[in-house]
């Protein structure tokens, strides 16, 4: 969407913002921005390996491919920085200072050429760390965060897909970073680096885990999985139903655990038991020596019908028992919430005056391609033909080059 077409009421209007080709957390700190109305530029390879997963965090953006290793294509680049609001930069230290477009050369005091750039750094561990130079995903940095070790698991603990550090530690505070400098710049009229690295984000993320794990409550357990929120209670935990469906339960209050222990044992036969006849009671809640035989008559219990059998039992209760649902009833569930609903996340939280209004594509039309917005940017930046065919000369365009490289 090009800046003339762009609505000009939304919280980010008129906010530019440069972001370097990267993997999933810095795309997923540009679509926060340009869904509430950002213009941004994606800054893309020529030509290179595809990445590793198409980027579907795309919509509403632009794309210029330009190689800033040649003189032409730096040239081109750092003008783009210079008039921007934000620089998202996704790579590993270093190498932008490489390219010749690291911090100092925009917001140096006295030769900075945009002094009032919010520049948007997103690493994987902490720039000052012994990590720093190594290679890593969303798994390494979420176990070098501590909160890995307190997840649930039978034998190991199990990972939440790449979404804790990749998204909501890296490119989920990195957005929030970039919103806290520019509305610090409004008051200073002043830039800034705001550095964010995963493993310090999702330790953020999770300082209730964390903190309260240093003291002495039943929430988390002396080891993993003996606690209130780790696995340890049966009446937090999720359970396969006799079709291979999944019910999650998580009556933690005494009066939801009422409500769902009611229910539960009506929807059984009277004469469902253990076999030395147990069947839990309201006061077995915080027994934990009962907990074992609870989580056995309860796996029994939800493996003895349909999930959809289970999902009835406890509509429109307070049970804290609702079923798993896959992506596809999920979506069903939004279309019906809401008009902007459907198999696309709609773009949240949502501003009652001014929400988003951001495009929606499925997930194919989501993806942009590399330098769609090539010439449309570069007449933006006031770059002539005659410039755009030396450009193309020098190979910065993709082109093969025919001038040496910086």
């Amino acid at each position: 969407m090009s800046p003339t077409t762009r609505p000009t009421n939304l919280p980010l209007s008129g906010v530019r913002v440069v972001e370097f080709a990267g993997l999933a957390p810095g795309p997923m700190a540009g679509m926060i921005l340009a869904d509430f109305g950002a213009d941004v530029i994606r800054v893309d390879r020529p030509s290179g390996a595809a990445a590793p997963a198409p980027d579907v965090l795309a919509r509403g953006k632009r794309s210029i491919a330009v190689d800033p290793k040649t003189r032409s294509g730096h040239d081109v680049v750092s003008r783009l920085v210079e008039g921007a609001d934000v620089l998202i930069d996704p790579f590993r230290p270093g190498v932008m200072e490489r390219l010749g477009l690291g911090p100092e050369v925009f917001l140096d005091e006295k030769t900075g050429k945009n002094k009032r750039l919010v520049y948007a750094r997103l690493v994987g561990f902490p720039r000052s760390g012994p990590h720093k130079d190594m290679a890593g995903h969303d798994l390494n940095y979420l176990a070098l965060s501590g909160v890995l070790s307190m997840l649930p698991g039978e034998r190991k603990p199990e990972f939440p897909l790449n979404i804790l550090a990749d998204f909501a530690g890296g490119g989920v505070m990195c957005a929030m970073g970039i919103l806290f400098a520019l509305i610090e710049r409004s008051k200073s009229g002043r830039g800034q680096v705001v550095n964010a690295d995963m493993v310090s984000g999702v330790r953020y993320l999770s300082s209730f885990p964390l903190l309260l794990s240093q003291l002495p409550t039943p929430h988390f357990g002396p080891r993993r999985g003996e606690g209130l929120l780790d696995g340890g209670a049966p009446f937090y935990n999720v359970y396969t139903c006799a079709d291979g469906g999944w019910m999650s339960v998580a009556c933690l209050e005494p009066q939801f655990f009422r409500t769902f222990l009611q229910r539960f044992l009506r929807a059984l036969p009277s004469d469902f038991a253990l076999e030395d006849g147990w069947r839990p009671s309201e006061a077995d809640q915080h027994d934990t020596d009962s907990w074992p035989r609870m989580k056995t008559f309860m796996e029994r219990g939800f493996a003895s019908q349909l999930r959809d059998y289970w999902a009835k039992v406890f509509d429109a209760s307070d049970a804290c028992a609702v079923p798993v649902l896959s992506p596809e009833e999920a979506a069903a569930l939004a279309a019906g919430s809401s008009s902007r609903g459907g198999s696309v996340p709609v773009p949240h939280p949502k501003l009652e005056r001014t929400p988003s209004v951001a495009s929606l594509p499925n997930a194919a039309s989501s993806i942009v391609p590399r330098g769609a917005h090539t010439e449309e940017i570069l007449e933006e930046l006031g770059v002539d033909k005659g410039q755009r065919e030396a450009l193309r000369r020098e190979g910065a365009l993709g082109d093969q080059p025919t001038a040496a490289k910086l």
